[in-house]
């Protein structure tokens, strides 16, 4: 028999990597909150998983220290219903630009120098237990049969023997995302295990799929006007987040407490997660307003699908899913989680989204993506995650001049199928670099900017690169095998390593052109072995060459010997090695 409740309050389901012992562990919410010192870091099913566990623990976090303070008492400056925990009434502006917004950061930098949270997240979470019960009369991230019923046709009612709308499990699962129609080849389970969860596989399942629908479900709820299947808010997002030293200062360092950015209006936001909502039917006819979050506890909880777990007779889980809309995603830049494009039809900004055309394209290449390198660019937009850093560093002083700062990417790459986005791949990147690099203030040598510029070097070598390969390829006469985009993708694997090794041990006492220049030589050392190592399989044509028409219309001839010293000297140019000021 299925059990009666499964409380992720107190039940074990995330999970962790203990710093100690560095084995795999499974914990509860409370006991995650209590311990985050002692953990590494999330360990669960994949890098996705673990970034929409992040979210969830996130979004208690900033709803509760919003509220109270690290001695877990109330801020004087607002009033809270002792029944609900929730605010009793709008809190003052005046008040929250004067006292609030400065005692929220204190709360924060005491939290973070004691190096625990403290233990009013566990008076909140007991508060809240029914609403963290998988198999509750309130489920877990789902909705009663009852209001399923209510939002969805006629046609499409729960039914556990003809049921209708239902996802397997096989398809909740995001590490098999096998729909009825077609076999995941590749996936860890096979036969009728795909379909079977425990129970604390089952929570972190249906917490991704909210983060990460796909659109292969056949039923939406009813809606005053029509609208597309969304995908989940996280699944659209290119997503970046910084990475501690342990659970605990991964968690400080997301934690975003007020709004970093100096020239906003700065207005308190009073966290409203779903669970906080008078009734699930209160929250599905906001979101069918299509209402943009105002806070992040929202927006980290937002649901893309309206879901309810029904059990077989054998004690086996039916999925029953509709469709959510969602809101529009242009200039939400609440969301601190993600890299922003900007639309010049629209002029707006979108989060950027990956696609298997980009799959081997490391974080490094993107640098000025996720950090403001010039203030003049105004088709850019640092992500909120680093601004909120930087407002850590520069104003509150709350991080050392040498800490390592880690941002990290979890992603999950849909297919090019507009009928399904059923998940193609998982990407997950990092990068390292200290404090007072990434946030350097000096004008002149601005150190993200050098980075940026290095970047683009970088690049404008690898095109170099590819010149040569194309030239190759010529001389072979197989412009058409793909030799060229699989040879630079190799370059550029060759070259994660090194540049990510340069760019953290980078120091704001060093002099920018001598790094610089180390990177150069490094680069040119790469990029000349890279094309020797291409001239070892040369066969007696590509000796001899061929007879190419060049852009002036003279004739000239190509062989891998012209090409490589061709190569040699365009490198040798760009890259301008040894003098000062240069890039």
């Amino acid at each position: 028999m299925i059990e009666s409740t499964f409380n992720l309050t107190t039940e074990p389901w995330i999970k962790v990597i203990e710093s100690a012992t560095n084995q795999e562990k499974t914990v509860s919410l409370i006991d995650l909150f209590q311990n985050a010192q002692s953990y590494r870091q999330l360990a669960g099913d994949m890098h996705a998983q673990d970034l929409a566990v992040l979210r969830l623990l996130l979004a208690i976090l900033t709803t509760v220290y919003s509220r109270f303070d690290a001695n877990d008492e109330a801020y004087d400056w607002l009033e809270l219903d002792p029944a609900t925990m929730q605010l009793a009434e709008e809190v003052d502006e005046y008040d929250y630009q004067g006292e609030g917004r400065d005692s929220l950061m204190e709360t924060w930098k005491q939290l973070y120098q004691a190096g625990q949270f403290s233990n009013i997240i566990v008076q909140y979470l007991e508060h809240y237990q029914d609403r963290f019960d998988l198999l509750g009369i309130h489920p877990f991230y789902q909705v009663n049969q009852t209001d399923y019923n209510f939002f969805v046709p006629d046609n499409k009612q729960i039914s556990v023997d003809k049921p209708k709308g239902a996802v397997g499990i096989k398809q909740i699962n995001r590490r098999i995302s096998e729909s009825g129609n077609s076999v995941s080849l590749f996936s860890p389970k096979v036969g009728e295990a795909k379909n079977k969860l425990t129970l604390d596989e089952l929570a972190r399942w249906i917490l991704t799929y909210q983060d990460f629908a796909g659109v292969t479900d056949k039923t939406k709820i009813e809606a005053d006007s029509k609208f597309t299947d969304p995908l989940g808010w996280l699944y659209s997002l290119n997503s970046v987040y910084a990475k501690g030293r342990n659970l605990f200062e991964t968690l400080m360092l997301n934690l975003v407490l007020v709004d970093p950015v100096p020239n906003n209006e700065q207005i308190y936001q009073n966290q409203k997660p779903v669970w906080e909502f008078k009734n699930d039917m209160t929250y599905i006819n906001e979101r069918k307003d299509q209402l943009v979050p105002d806070n992040l506890a929202e927006l980290y909880t937002t649901w893309a699908r309206l879901l309810h777990v029904e059990w077989d007779s054998h004690d086996q889980p039916i999925v029953f899913s509709a469709a959510l809309p969602i809101f529009a995603a242009d200039d939400v830049f609440l969301e601190p989680m993600t890299t922003w494009r900007f639309d010049k039809k629209t002029d707006r900004f979108r989060p950027a989204t990956r696609w298997l055309s980009s799959l081997d394209r490391a974080m490094w290449r993107d640098f000025g993506n996720y950090v403001r390198t010039s203030s003049d660019e105004d088709d850019k937009r640092e992500a909120g995650i680093v601004t909120w850093l930087r407002y850590l560093k520069r104003t509150e002083h709350a991080l050392p001049e040498q800490m390592n700062i880690t941002l990290a990417s979890a992603t999950m790459i849909h297919d090019d199928n507009a009928s399904s986005r059923l998940p193609a791949a998982e990407v997950y990147d990092d990068m390292q670099i200290k404090a007072d690099v990434l946030f350097d203030e000096n004008n002149a040598n601005h150190w993200p900017t050098r980075i940026e510029e290095t970047i683009k070097l970088t690049q404008m070598v690898g095109s170099d690169y590819k010149q040569f390969i194309d030239g190759i390829a010529a001389v072979r006469n197989r412009k058409q095998d793909g030799e060229t985009s699989k040879r630079v993708a190799q370059l550029y694997d060759q070259l994660n390593e090194p540049f990510t090794a340069w760019l953290a041990g980078l120091s704001n006492d060093d002099d920018r052109d001598d790094k610089v220049n180390e990177w150069k030589i490094q680069l040119q050392q790469i990029v000349l072995a890279a094309a020797d190592k291409v001239m070892k399989v040369s066969s007696p044509r590509d000796i001899s060459g061929v007879i190419t028409e060049n852009r002036g219309g003279t004739e000239q001839l190509i062989n891998v010997f012209t090409l490589r010293n061709r190569l040699a000297y365009y490198v040798k140019n760009h890259l301008n090695l040894g003098q000062k000021g240069t890039n």
